[in-house]
């Protein structure tokens, strides 16, 4: 979600204040699509394409929420459920954004985990450290969840990558966040490319749709779960051997799933898939729910920008809504969640 009113830009324009700021990076799925919540492997890559949120300090200059929408107050009400002593407004912040809206890479989920963050900071220092964590990482991406989670219905899938950072391999459960099996650097040689179609994708109607399908017990979705399941491991098993072929023949094969037994493509995403291979030999994958969105490749990071512009050759005449940003693997905000043990579900009750 980019924000439509800002007041600092993304490369610091304006002077930052102390008072609570988050920067948060975006996601992009290599595979695993819906997975988070199913249940099954999926894969998810941090990317710098930053989302931020500045918090204001009483009487200064800047819009209450700008950029932001409805989720700043939305947010700041699910904190004074659980923070006594927040007031009962909550305070001006400004938002910016380099991540595509409503493209599959979780740029809504950036701006409610970096509203998270940039609340609890300003409001709660942690021990005069204004890059402490007052409420603890695990805490903040369960809160996170469960804010969007009451508007969407979706998985757990975004918080974590966002969060944690870098490159992971989570195992998706039907309730809950997912557990995070593994998390590795992104091979530095390596950069990622994004291919933004131009065209929205809608969350809230897909995971409408699939969970309608699971409901009924649809087979196809039941095809769809153990075949991207397999992808996924391959995806993973591809970073790990730094084997840049396989890991796009993989992503192409959960792309392939999400196409043929979801529905989730469109004529539109696959011509672009079609051209992004014929004028840089890059196979693509859709990120996200579908039906719109971004296309998600992977390329020597010497090669990048040699790939970024003949892309951007090949869509300007035909496609001058698409976009090509090249991007990088991201840290996260706590990379070390990724190494707190998971809390034990708990027991069901006795009947």
């Amino acid at each position: 979600m980019s924000g439509a009113t800002r007041v600092s830009g993304a490369q610091g324009t304006t002077a930052v204040p102390a008072a609570g700021q988050a920067v948060v990076p975006c996601r992009a799925c290599l595979s695993g699509e819906d997975l988070d919540w199913l249940g099954g492997r999926s894969v998810s890559l941090a990317l710098d394409l930053p989302t931020s949120v500045t918090v204001h300090p009483p009487g200064a200059a800047g819009p209450g929420g700008g950029g932001a929408g409805d989720w700043a107050g939305e947010v700041w009400a699910f904190l004074r459920r659980r923070l006594p002593g927040l007031g009962p407004r909550p305070p001006a912040v400004s938002t910016d954004s380099r991540a595509p809206a409503a493209s599959g890479l979780s740029s809504s989920t950036a701006l409610i985990v970096a509203l998270f963050r940039a609340f609890t900071q300003a409001a709660l220092p942690a021990d005069g450290d204004p890059g402490g964590w007052p409420v603890p990482a695990r805490t903040l991406a369960q809160w996170a969840y469960e804010f969007e989670f009451a508007r969407f219905n979706g998985g757990g899938m975004d918080h974590l990558a966002v969060i944690a950072g870098g490159l992971l391999l989570l195992d998706g459960r039907t309730t809950g966040l997912p557990e995070i099996r593994h998390r590795v650097d992104f091979p530095a040689e390596w950069s990622v490319v994004v291919l933004d179609s131009g065209t929205r994708k809608d969350t809230r109607d897909h995971i409408r749709s699939v969970r309608a399908q699971l409901a009924t017990g649809d087979a196809r979705l039941a095809a769809y779960r153990k075949r991207t399941d397999a992808a996924s491991g391959a995806v993973w098993e591809a970073v790990r051997g730094r084997d840049l072929a396989a890991l796009g023949a993989a992503m192409s094969e959960a792309h392939s799933a999400m196409r043929d037994l979801q529905r989730m493509s469109t004529p539109l995403l696959e011509e672009l898939r079609s051209l992004a291979l014929r004028s840089a030999g890059l196979p693509l994958k859709l990120s996200g729910a579908g039906g719109g969105g971004a296309l998600v490749g992977v390329c020597p990071a010497v090669e990048r920008a040699e790939v970024v512009a003949r892309l951007r050759r090949a869509l300007g005449p035909v496609h001058p809504a698409a976009r090509v940003i090249g991007a990088r693997a991201a840290a996260g905000l706590a990379p070390a969640l990724a190494a707190a043990p998971v809390p034990k579900r708990p027991a069901p009750a006795p009947r």
